[in-house]
């Protein structure tokens, strides 16, 4: 079962709900086992598997941090350059006629459909906070 995660950090004693962690531009998600009575999670964007787990929010927090720095430290020894994840590019498939209709709409906006599409992320993003 997984739940959406809570975390333990406090601001001013209140408790703030975190959807993903971050750390050093990587993020891993919040997941809770309830076989295990475990919080547990992965890193999301990257094609290798790293995982981490921990009994309270901040274990889970430590070892997630403790994940990427081993990552990175192992990537270093071996002379590879880390993955990065979401690196700022992305295919998008859409149908030709949305297609048509933004490139169209982009060029009598006098903007370059990336920029359109970045603009449209955008705000819709900002709606959902």
């Amino acid at each position: 079962m997984v739940y959406e995660a809570i975390s333990i950090k406090t601001i001013k004693g209140d408790f703030r709900v975190m959807k993903y962690l971050d750390y050093k531009g990587y993020n891993g998600t919040i997941e809770y086992s309830e076989e295990d009575s475990l919080l547990f999670g992965k890193i999301l964007g990257i094609r290798g598997l790293i995982s981490y787990e921990g009994n309270t929010g901040k274990d889970l927090e430590i070892d997630f941090k403790e994940a990427i720095d081993a990552y990175l430290a192992d990537c270093k020894s071996d002379g590879i350059k880390p993955e990065k994840s979401f690196k700022g590019s992305f295919n998008v498939r859409i149908s030709s006629a949305l297609h048509q209709k933004a490139a169209l709409l982009a060029m009598e906006s006098k903007v370059s459909l990336n920029t359109f599409v970045a603009e449209s992320i955008r705000s819709r993003l900002m709606k959902e906070i």
